[in-house]
């Protein structure tokens, strides 16, 4: 009985350090790996934009190329080293690239910090993990009267396939990771007499590149009342990396 009782701690302290071993493994993985921020580094990609014309009543999706490059350092309003990030556009590979506006990382110990249009977002945290879950939008002003991203509010960024190696368009990347955001829907979108809504986040990362995924869509359709026809706001934004260096 004894060296049945000693077999079974053996056995579970060796499941138990193969278990750690492989925790440790993925978690000395660092944010900052996964978006690597050094003055020159860039990423280009096919965006996709849909928007929404003809007051509402019809959506289309225009496209562009566009290079985010971090082109300098600097320090944001609370005094910690920052990199500003430039996006230049072009309508196709024939066309010069033109600036068309700025950005802000701010790299933290255990976190990775986005500023787009003085919206603060938490792109990254750690630990890297499968299932770690942090609200990405927590910065954000969603909750004031006033607030025009009342959508954002509340959501919940979850790591999946984290050091996962994949085949991207002309690609392959040893260790990539997924940030799943929002995937919700409220109302019934095929009720055209009622109120619907579509949220809709998801971005991928790779060590050593950076971002190489976004997708994100918000749809507010609002149904006809007397003397207003049905339509739809919001707008989604697909970029899908092409280039990197």
């Amino acid at each position: 009985m004894r060296k049945q009782f000693l077999f079974l701690v053996l056995i579970t302290v060796i499941i138990f350090s193969a278990c750690k071993k492989s925790t440790d493994v993925l978690e000395t993985n660092t944010v900052s790996e996964y978006y690597p921020l050094q003055i020159g580094k860039y990423v280009t990609y096919n965006l996709d934009s849909t928007i929404f014309i003809n007051f509402g009543t019809k959506d289309t999706v225009v496209s562009y190329q566009v290079k985010l490059q971090v082109d300098g350092e600097l320090t944001d309003n609370l005094g910690r080293p920052a990199y500003r990030i430039t996006r230049y556009i072009r309508k196709t590979a024939a066309n010069p690239w033109n600036a068309d506006n700025t950005f802000m990382a701010v790299p933290t110990d255990f976190a990775m910090e986005f500023i787009e249009n003085n919206m603060r977002y938490l792109k990254l945290k750690g630990p890297l993990r499968d299932g770690y879950t942090w609200k990405g939008n927590s910065y954000i002003d969603t909750y004031s009267i006033g607030s025009a991203v009342k959508y954002l509010d509340d959501w919940d960024y979850t790591y999946d396939s984290v050091n996962a190696p994949i085949s991207f368009g002309a690609f392959t990347l040893d260790s990539t990771l997924k940030v799943n955001q929002r995937d919700e829907i409220i109302g019934n979108p095929t009720d055209p007499t009622s109120y619907h809504e579509i949220n809709f986040g998801a971005e991928k990362y790779a060590k050593g590149v950076g971002l190489i995924y976004r997708n994100f869509l918000h749809i507010e359709y609002q149904p006809p009342r007397p003397g207003v026809g049905a339509y739809r706001q919001g707008y989604g934004v697909r970029m899908t990396m092409i280039d990197h260096n």
